[in-house]
């Protein structure tokens, strides 16, 4: 029989080994590295930009051909998420220039790849939506789900010392930033305007749970602040940030429970 001593041992040795094992910050790279890291994924360069429009005709194609290879084959190269990561970087850093550079180069991909995707289809002689591009336009809670993990195992993967190239990619293919802009192209070229509410909406759900699970994770890591931010002004971010993840989260929730939008 152990005494009370042995068995306070035992429970402080497994609780050490649980919290080394579930660390996040025992092999994270240094704090330049995570930016630099970071934020050149977020780049709008034309290497990017050409891949991002080779990404959406791929994708476009695989959609619709109800092709599911094809459309995987495009998620694998979509430059998409490294937006999203530089501006949970830029909020976790509480850098207002940041947030501005990527955001507006982010709103820069969206539109030139629904353009591109509205040109593909309404040159396509296929009018008639697919399984696939019907997928698209049905978000669910199982999506946010699918979204947050994502978003935490792209920026977790993006901060560790020895950088895992093959998290990106597959955090791409299960969150699917890129087919539902696709479906937007779909619905805008087919003039289909409940088809480009859902496909839209996706999209939206996916981006803000990938950007608030990529914040959540950097402020763990304690990324650098280039100004502190005062108590009032921590309060108002949070409530800022509870009232828009309700906004995001309410359609999906009406979904959940029966209504439809």
């Amino acid at each position: 029989m152990k005494s009370r001593n042995e068995i306070e041992r035992d429970r402080e040795t497994i609780c050490m080994v649980l919290k080394k094992m579930f660390s996040i910050t025992e092999d994270a790279a240094d704090n330049d590295a995570i930016r630099d890291r970071i934020l050149s994924g977020g780049r709008i360069t034309g290497t990017n930009m050409v891949v991002m429009i080779c990404a959406i005709l791929i994708a476009s194609v695989g959609l619709n051909t109800d092709s599911v290879a094809v459309i995987i084959g495009a998620m694998l190269i979509s430059p998409l998420m490294g937006s999203i990561l530089a501006i949970a970087y830029g909020t976790a850093a509480n850098d207002s220039y940041l947030i501005k550079r990527h955001s507006v180069g982010f709103l820069v991909q969206i539109l030139i790849s629904v353009a591109t995707a509205t040109l593909y289809f309404l040159l396509s002689p296929v009018k008639e939506p697919t399984e696939q591009l019907i997928a698209r336009t049905n978000p669910t809670l199982f999506d946010v789900i699918i979204a947050l993990a994502g978003g935490v195992a792209g920026i977790v993967g993006q901060t560790r010392k020895d950088k895992s190239n093959n998290i990106i990619p597959g955090v791409a293919i299960a969150t699917a930033l890129m087919p539902p802009l696709c479906t937007c192209g779909y619905a805008i070229a087919n003039g289909n305007v409940r088809m480009l509410l859902g496909a839209f909406y996706l999209f939206i759900l996916n981006t803000y749970f990938i950007f608030i699970a990529s914040n959540i994770v950097l402020t763990l890591l304690k990324t650098p602040k280039i100004r502190a931010m005062s108590y009032k002004e921590w309060k108002r971010a949070r409530k800022k940030m509870y009232r828009n993840t309700l906004f995001v989260l309410l359609p999906a929730v009406l979904i959940a429970i029966g209504w439809n939008i």
